[in-house]
């Protein structure tokens, strides 16, 4: 059993197209009163007293020490046995491992960067080789940036 539609009148569509067409005419004349904004009237000074807590924040952004910082030429290829499938995922966690035993970090964090380098060619063809820049601050965070 097909349910009934509701019937629609002519006569009330054209109200409704009637109605629409007011609001968009209205909507048009509000947006031509409306005056150009423009600089010219106002002070460098006035401008740093509106922006000035936008200002603030951008300064105080910390630089943190690096301690260490080493480049290495990482092996990938024992990542080749295995199933083809995960490969760029065995690489990955060789990369950890291999970062884990040379730079002894508290955390590490592998950047955007070399992840997609590894992933480029898809699962199943990741680099035999990476060149990569790993560099340790203070609290042992060593972050791996690609070379």
């Amino acid at each position: 059993m097909a349910k009934k539609g509701k019937e629609i009148k002519l006569d009330d569509l054209e109200e409704e197209l009637t109605e629409t067409e007011e609001i968009e005419e209205e909507s048009e004349e509000d947006i031509k009163e409306i005056d150009e904004f423009s600089l010219e009237g106002i002070e460098e000074e006035d401008i740093g007293e509106i922006f000035e807590e936008e200002i603030e924040e951008k300064e105080e952004a910390p630089k943190e020490e690096i301690i260490d910082e080493r480049m290495y030429t990482i092996p990938l290829a024992k990542a080749r046995r295995g199933p083809r499938n995960k490969r760029a995922k065995k690489s990955i966690r060789f990369l950890r491992q291999f970062m884990e035993r040379h730079f002894k970090p508290e955390s590490l964090v592998i950047s955007q960067e070399v992840n997609e380098a590894i992933w480029k060619r898809g699962a199943q063809k990741p680099p035999r080789k990476l060149k990569v820049r790993a560099t340790k601050n203070i609290d042992g965070l060593v972050v791996v940036y690609l070379a």
